[in-house]
Formats: C-alpha cells, sequence, structure tokens
C-alpha cells in the first residue's frame, strides 16, 4: 500500500513537472531529446516531462543601439553618427536555431548598412533628408534580417556630430543665406512702395483739391512738435497768380 501512495505522488510530480505556463510577449520552443518540434503560444502548456525542454523566445518589439562610429559622405565630409534599430522576431525556430546571436548579427549589419548608404550622400542630404537616409538603411537591414527570422520596424539615426570648422562654415552660409534673403524682401518692399507712390502722385496731380488735402495733413503731422520749427503756407496757384498779374502789367 505504502508503494502504491509512492508511486502515485511521483506520477502527479512528475505530471506537475509538465506544466509550462508561457507569458505573453513569448513563445515557446519545445526541444524532444534536443530536437526541436513545436512552438508554445503563450498560456497554459503540457510538455512530455524529462523529455522534452522548453525555451522561452521574447516576440515583443525590442530596441538596439546602433554604436557611434564614424562615417565618411560623398562630398568627403568624416561625421560621427549613432541611431537605433527597433525589431520584432517573428520567427523564434529561425531566430533561435538557424542564427548565432541574431542580436550580433543585427548591430553589425545595421553598422555596415549606415557606412555604406552615408558613404552615397553629400552631407546636405544626410542633414536635410535624414529620414530618407534611415529608410534606405532599414531596407537593407531587413533584406538580411530576413533570414534570420526578423522583422526590422524601423532605423532612426539619432546624433549627427560634424567638425567644428564645417559648423563654422555651415553657420556662415546659413547667415549669408538671410541675409540674401533680407535684402530681397527689402528690395521688394520698396519696390511696391515707389509704385504706389508713383500712383498717388498721379491721383494728386489731377486734382488739385485732394492735393491742398493732402498738403494740409502733411502740415498738422510736422506741427505735432512745434519746438524750433517755423511753417509758411503758400497756395498752391500762388505763382500761377503771380505769373498772370505780371503778365497783364506787361
Amino acid at each position: 500500500m505504502v508503494f502504491l501512495y509512492i508511486f502515485i505522488f511521483f506520477v502527479f510530480i512528475t505530471a506537475m513537472s509538465g506544466i509550462r505556463v508561457i507569458p505573453e510577449g513569448f513563445n515557446g520552443l519545445v526541444l524532444t531529446l534536443g530536437k526541436y518540434s513545436r512552438t508554445l503560444s503563450p498560456g497554459l502548456n503540457f510538455v512530455i516531462p524529462y523529455f522534452e525542454t522548453v525555451q522561452k523566445v521574447d516576440i515583443r518589439e525590442q530596441v538596439m543601439d546602433i554604436p557611434k562610429q564614424e562615417a565618411i559622405t560623398l562630398d568627403n565630409v568624416s561625421c560621427m553618427i549613432d541611431g537605433i534599430v527597433r525589431f520584432r522576431v517573428v520567427n523564434p525556430q529561425v531566430a533561435i536555431f538557424k542564427v548565432q546571436n541574431h542580436q550580433n548579427q543585427i548591430s553589425a549589419k545595421s553598422q555596415t548598412a549606415l557606412r555604406d548608404i552615408i558613404g552615397s550622400v553629400s552631407l546636405d542630404e544626410l542633414l536635410s533628408q535624414r529620414t530618407t537616409v534611415a529608410e534606405q538603411i532599414k531596407a537593407i537591414v531587413d533584406m538580411a534580417a530576413e533570414n534570420w527570422g526578423v522583422d526590422i520596424l524601423a532605423v532612426e539615426m539619432q546624433n549627427i556630430e560634424i567638425p567644428s570648422d564645417m559648423k563654422r562654415a555651415m553657420a556662415q552660409q546659413a547667415e549669408a543665406e538671410r541675409d540674401r534673403k533680407a535684402r530681397i524682401i527689402k528690395a521688394e518692399g520698396e519696390k511696391e512702395a515707389s509704385v504706389k507712390l508713383s500712383e498717388a502722385a498721379g491721383i494728386l496731380a489731377k486734382n488739385q483739391g485732394a492735393l491742398s488735402l493732402r498738403t494740409l495733413q502733411t502740415l498738422k503731422e510736422i506741427s505735432a512738435d512745434p519746438a524750433q520749427k517755423i511753417i509758411m503756407t503758400i497756395p498752391n496757384d500762388f505763382f500761377e497768380i503771380g505769373n498772370i498779374l505780371k503778365s497783364k502789367k506787361e
């Protein structure tokens, strides 16, 4: 009777040891005597004790740093660049059994692709089209990652450090460009103002009453501070009247 209890207890312990709980965000790879047999989904699962083992694989989105490294642009400018890679394991069996440490593979490929792509663009393109350059790097890494059971979600460049003398040159160039735009805007404003003044002068020349009103308005504006000012007003037709009187005398 004692041996029966011992046997039942042994069977119970053995059955309990075959229970495997896979958490959400993971898959379980079942190895039967060292050979892959199936993949377990998140939740409660059962395996054959002593014959089957389970290796958990993280299938959540992961972030990996691209170490800072030196790269040379198409126009021979040396810069230091780092970034990140976002990826997710989509085929756990391939990622674990077909490649040794898929994370190292992704890191190495990302660094190589980054140097290759940056070497094919100029510094201006690199700074102004960072998203496009990152997409090109992603396409290269993603193509290789398909063989590793990994999906590359995004590649982002974080910091781009350029030499200090190049920074000064770029700052001077930007300042010159701003000055050029300011001069153009000012010239266009003066041109437009001159056209409007010419039109106003034509209108006033045709209408003596309007010219007189404008004269009075101007006098009002300049007499706001009467200190040390002497204002003498002469009618618009003063010289015409003088000419008429002179002609009559003659």
